[in-house]
C-alpha cells in the first residue's frame, strides 16, 4: 500500500493491486474516500463535507505527482 502523501491529517495512497481507472484512496481518522485522478470524480465518500472538500483540493494540487508516482510504481512490477 504505497503512501503518496500525508498532510493535514489526510493520508493519500493506492493499493499494490490497483485497477483502472487511476484513482487515489484517502483516509482521515476513521473516514475515507476514493477519487478518480483523471476526472476528479468522487467514487466513494465516507468523509465529512469539510474534509472531503479539503481532500479534493489536495488531490487537485497533487494530481500530476500522484499520477506520476502511480505510473512509476506499476511500471516497475
Amino acid at each position: 500500500m504505497p503512501t503518496l502523501l500525508i498532510i493535514d491529517g489526510f493520508k493519500f495512497f493506492f493499493y499494490a493491486n490497483e485497477h483502472e481507472p487511476k484513482h487515489i484512496h484517502i483516509i482521515k481518522g476513521g473516514d475515507f474516500a476514493k477519487i478518480e485522478l483523471a476526472s476528479l470524480r468522487i467514487v466513494h465518500n465516507y468523509m465529512k463535507p469539510k474534509d472531503l472538500n479539503k481532500a479534493l483540493a489536495l488531490v487537485t494540487i497533487h494530481k500530476d505527482e500522484f499520477e506520476r508516482k502511480s505510473d512509476e510504481y506499476f511500471s516497475q512490477r
